[in-house]
């Protein structure tokens, strides 16, 4: 069977051509009322009914405040998770360390909806536990709103809890303390011990059978804002920059360059930055708030794990960024980690550009086949701008401004409902999506759900294959630009009312 990409190839194939703005309101209209003809949900009215802020937002889009579980190995964070959601999503051993990666999970309590963050990443295997546990919780600090830490009041305060209050101290958010496995009202005793650590008062709680933790959750709805301070990326200050990429590619000495000082230590052995940088950078009058990410110093007995936590690090940056410089070694053929890195960004939703460092030392005769190279491996996100540089002499960084435009511009742009449902109606027109099975869905109405990045929501009568949202995605890019930054396309399938 062929996909449908084979269907829609990308040579040959005619522009779409909109029609005259003075139709697209006539046209929008139309296609609304035509919408009432199917079922919907309160979702879907809330979305055809929202209105858009100044700031390019649709009303209802705004980011679910965020609750992080922290704490040591084996305290009972997933297990508390578990009570929070009703049921047995994250994983629960008696062993420390099963969780290796922060997860996300929808969670609602007393009529709040918000995002419950899971904890973990430490290996119990290996030396430096309490610096381990340290970056993790670092890292859930820096992307929450609020913070629930958890400590087992069986054993009490320990060092690695005091590594964390530092932390928790120094970021300044709120924080809800639960003194887990208190089984009754004898281990309540235990738990005001926990009044040493400054945090307030402890919660005494058994995440295990359930004692306490509706009071817990009542404390930290009261530190959780309505809206995720954390998700709202619509700065009225500088524009925040993340540079990432694998260790020694040169993402200090480009930050540097782009400064014009010695800001951030440089040295030959790779990971030599241990702690993000924030630099505020003027290139050509305008203001960047730049991230130097470089990652986590190697240690031979911490080598296992190196690559993991300089992972969760460079996540938390693009996760606190707008756009993404993706720094790639020119001198040597893209890897896996380099991959991973450029997907981390398109994942989180970033604005995104790609920078080949080293350029300079490339032969002359060699970079016309080496253009050619690059073309192939990234040509699943030839919508990402690009820029050949030298971070250490400078060459060509001043096209990184241009190109960091173009993509935050793209990642704020938004088309009009009118538009959009006319390129919608002429693309369809022109190459409709193949029967399956007999039956050929059809579009009803599309809509920008939100900007940063753009997302698009489509209401079909049926199914609309990954191919043609691809088709259909590439079609958004050459009419409306949209370079550098991701697009995300969803489908809500409608069947008609039932008379």
């Amino acid at each position: 069977m062929s996909s449908p990409d084979e269907f829609f190839p990308d040579e040959n194939d005619a522009p779409v051509v909109l029609p005259d703005e003075a139709d697209d309101e006539a046209r929008e209209r139309a296609l609304r009322a035509g919408l009432e003809e199917f079922e919907l949900d309160e979702a879907d009215r809330a979305l055809l009914q929202g209105e858009w802020d100044e700031d390019g937002a649709a009303r209802g889009e705004k980011p679910l405040p965020v609750l992080a579980i922290i704490g040591r190995p084996n305290v009972g964070k997933s297990t508390l998770v578990n009570r929070v959601l009703g049921r047995r999503e994250a994983v629960v051993e008696d062993k420390p360390g099963v969780t290796r990666d922060r997860v996300t999970y929808p969670a609602e309590w007393a009529g709040r909806d918000f995002n419950l963050v899971d904890t973990g990443g430490w290996e119990v295997d290996v030396a430096g536990i309490e610096s381990k546990v340290a970056v993790q919780a670092e890292v859930a600090i820096a992307l929450a709103d609020a913070v629930v830490f958890v400590v087992d009041a069986t054993v009490g305060a320990t060092a690695t809890d005091e590594r964390v209050v530092e932390l928790l101290r120094r970021a300044g958010k709120p924080v809800v303390l639960a003194a887990n496995k208190v089984d009754g009202p004898s281990g309540e005793a235990d738990a005001a011990y926990l009044w040493s650590l400054g945090l307030g008062e402890p919660h005494p709680i058994s995440a295990l059978h359930g004692r306490g933790v509706g009071d817990l959750l009542d404390a930290a709805m009261r530190a959780l804002p309505e809206v995720s301070e954390h998700g709202e990326l619509r700065p009225t200050g500088p524009r925040r920059v993340a540079l990432v990429g694998r260790p020694n590619v040169g993402k200090s000495s480009l930050l540097n360059k782009i400064a014009g000082a010695e800001r951030v230590v440089v040295d030959e052995l790779a990971g030599t930055t241990r702690d993000p940088v924030d630099e505020l950078v003027e290139i050509k009058g305008v203001p960047y708030w730049f991230v130097d990410t470089a990652g986590i110093r190697r240690r031979v007995h911490q080598t296992s794990g190196a690559d993991f936590y300089a992972s969760l690090r460079t996540q938390a940056a693009i996760e606190k960024a707008e756009v993404a410089v993706v720094l790639l070694d020119a001198s040597q053929p893209l890897t896996e980690q380099d991959t991973r890195v450029i997907q981390q960004v398109i994942d989180a939703g970033r604005a995104l550009v790609i920078a080949y460092n080293k350029w300079d030392l490339m032969d002359e005769d060699r970079r016309p086949y080496l253009e050619r190279e690059i073309e192939k491996e990234l040509v699943q996100i030839q919508w990402a701008p690009r820029v050949n540089v030298s971070a250490r002499t400078g060459w060509h960084t001043e096209r990184l401004v241009p190109a960091l435009e173009r993509s935050l511009g793209s990642w704020d742009m938004r088309i009009p409902t009118g538009r959009l449902n006319a390129f919608l109606g002429e693309l369809v027109a022109a190459h409709p999506h193949p029967l399956r099975g007999g039956k050929q869905p059809r579009i009803l109405f599309g809509t920008q759900a939100s900007t940063r990045p753009p997302r698009f929501v489509i209401f079909a009568t049926g199914f609309i294959e990954a191919g043609y949202r691809r088709f259909i995605e590439r079609r958004l890019r050459e009419t409306f630009g949209f370079e550098g930054t991701p697009i995300e396309i969803s489908v809500r399938v409608r069947e008609k009312r039932k008379r």
